[in-house]
């Protein structure tokens, strides 16, 4: 209980101290503070999940809420083997988020206000995915989305920042409402939003009430993991700072969305037909994205891009109902994404927040521990062995291999893509000919500290597949996959082999400078440049569309509503000037009004009276 309570609560009091100090003058002493909060937090969790028993998950209620005839919900939370590996992977990458910042932000007149947020950020999730009923989670779901707005945008003096937030907001929003209308259905057909009252329930509802229940829910987990076609946020939302960008993309807000199909997996094991639409979808996101990644020169978009395509394989792998892997490849994915993050954020800070690759280069000179840590995410991205991608990734083609061959071949070539513009990126910031006359400099060492331990655990974390599947167990279940072993050593060598084969050419791509200028007026390098175009085609016929449809709405109000209004004050008025005018003074007059009234008085009942 006082771990827990430590693990929850310790963000939000980061929250709270520095939200007091958030229009103080930036004090180093709020990022330390709020930085041994988040340690102490993330220990208490680890701390937890090494005690607790996972055959016997803890329930822990704070304080009632509700109680209004079956409704019947409370501050409650439930702590099984799910909840404690995500409140472990929050915490650690929060930690180190946190340690990194001081010295990202240090410079920033916002320095306490931005550590506020943070803090905020970590409790809400914390919330969302250790809450024990659908409204505590939705509490936490909305929390993140609020603090991502904050976060994105951050510096929102920048226009650019103000319109990315404001549009993951919007369509987080979107995506939202479904899940809210799924909750609310939840409750309709079961009389409980509490999981273990639902999820035991499950048999009884018609498999048509569960597919609604299904579909609403998933669209909401759509738009948190910003899955085709609410996709669009994410790449924007690299307008907010870079510590933000590996806390949204790695541990918190985009995971949130592979949690909710884990955590409800109860109600989409029995709705076979949204499986197959969730795995179909994620093996398509998967590939999409990828493929944009390969030729973009946003040195933070290009990491953003590889984390919707790995949040595709995180659906295949739900979809396909290996939950497991699904989550073991959530936690390896947390390291070495927030990893190549930050060291996305070393590299802006060196060349003054530039951000095209190609005008890079030749960095690995004056950035070796960056240009080093780059080199063990990306290789844990691209799925080399022994880094932590390896495995979980692996595993995941496994999956799709045995059970949809077609969703193993486009996941396939998305790990051929993936491994491409890997290294493409680390050859052009790193290796490539210097394209600028600045002289970089490298990060503080504390800043890398934190770092390498993200490094240590995006090669290590692999190695654990056998002891977290043990772990899970009893909360999700033995997933047999149906390879023999020499089917398992084919697919293992196969997909090392195209891995390697993709990664080294582009090595040796760029290493020679084989792709000329001309390539960039080709046609499919411009359709992947410009994302398909889906984001112009959101612009044209959406954002276009509702403004025409305000200004429309505008000039309704100002000439018929308003006039309208204006018309009725206008009569008023020359009515009290008319009216005005007969209080004269005069006596006389004022009499002669009054009898010609009596007399119209007395003419109007004589006539009533006569046709009664």
């Amino acid at each position: 209980m006082i771990l827990f309570c430590i693990s929850l609560f310790f963000p939000l009091l980061s929250f709270i101290i520095a939200g007091i100090f958030s229009h103080s003058s930036k004090n180093l002493f709020i990022g330390l503070f709020c930085s041994l909060l988040m340690i102490v937090s993330a220990t208490a969790s680890l701390m937890l999940t090494a005690s607790l028993s996972v055959d016997e998950p803890l329930n822990l209620t704070l304080k009632e809420f509700i109680n209004l005839g079956s409704l019947d919900l409370s501050f409650s939370f439930y702590l099984d083997a799910i909840s404690l590996v995500m409140l472990s992977t929050v915490g650690v990458v929060a930690s180190i988020v946190h340690i990194y910042s001081i010295g990202y932000m240090r410079d920033d007149a916002s320095f306490n206000r931005f550590f506020s947020y943070l803090g905020l950020f970590v409790f809400c999730m914390n919330v969302l995915v250790s809450s024990d009923n659908f409204i505590g989670l939705f509490i936490g779901w909305e929390g993140v989305g609020l603090c991502s707005w904050l976060l994105i945008g951050f510096w929102y003096k920048r226009p650019s920042a103000n319109v990315a937030a404001n549009e993951a907001f919007v369509m987080n929003r979107v995506a939202d409402l479904a899940m809210l209308v799924g909750i609310f259905y939840i409750f309709y057909s079961f009389g409980s939003l509490k999981f273990s009252e639902v999820f035991n329930a499950r048999s009884d509802l018609s498999g048509l009430n569960l597919g609604i229940i299904a579909t609403l829910l998933f669209i909401g987990a759509m738009g948190k993991s910003a899955q085709f076609p609410f996709h669009t946020w994410l790449a924007n939302a690299m307008e907010g700072p870079t510590p933000v960008s590996a806390l949204i993309h790695a541990a918190t807000m985009v995971t949130a969305g592979v949690y909710l199909v884990i955590r409800a997996n109860f109600i989409f094991a029995n709705v076979p037909e949204v499986l197959h639409f969730i795995a179909c979808l994620g093996a398509f996101v998967a590939i999409f994205a990828a493929s944009i990644a390969l030729v973009h020169n946003d040195l933070k978009k290009i990491v953003a891009y590889s984390t919707l395509s790995q949040l595709g394989y995180m659906f295949v792998a739900a979809g396909l109902g290996a939950y497991k892997i699904a989550l073991f490849h959530l936690v390896t994915h947390a390291f070495f994404k927030s990893l190549l993050f930050l060291c996305a954020g070393n590299v802006m800070h060196a060349m003054n927040d530039e951000l095209n690759i190609k005008k890079m280069g030749g960095l690995y000179k004056f950035m070796k521990p960056t240009a080093l840590l780059s080199i063990v995410a990306s290789c844990a991205l691209a799925g080399f062995y022994p880094f932590a991608g390896f495995f979980s990734k692996d595993k995941i083609l496994e999956v799709a291999f045995s059970k949809d061959q077609i969703l193993w071949v486009v996941l396939l070539f998305g790990a051929v893509f993936t491994a491409f513009y890997s290294f493409r990126l680390v050859m052009l910031v790193f290796f490539a000919r210097p394209k600028s006359e600045e002289h970089a400099h490298e990060a503080k060492n504390y800043m890398l500290v934190g770092m390498s331990v993200l490094g240590v655990l995006s090669v290590i974390s692999g190695f654990f597949w056998s002891n977290f599947s043990e772990f899970l167990g009893a909360s999700l279940g033995d997933f047999k996959l149906n390879l023999s072993h020499s089917s398992e050593i084919f697919l293992l060598v196969l997909t090392l082999g195209l891995v390697l084969a993709s990664a080294g050419f582009a090595v040796f791509a760029y290493k020679k400078e084989i792709f000329k200028e001309s390539i960039c007026e080709s046609k499919i390098y411009k359709i992947l440049q410009n994302a398909y175009f889906i984001p112009k085609f959101y612009e044209k016929f959406f954002i276009n569309g509702y403004a025409l449809i305000s200004k429309i709405c505008k000039k309704f109000d100002e000439m018929i509503v308003d006039k309208s209004v204006d018309f009725v004050a206008l009569l008023v008025t020359k009515f009290a000037y008319l009216a005005n005018k007969m209080q004269s003074g005069d006596l006389s007059v004022m009499l002669r009004f009054m009898v010609a009234g009596f007399a119209l008085l007395l003419s109007f009942i004589f006539l009533l009276n006569g046709a009664k």
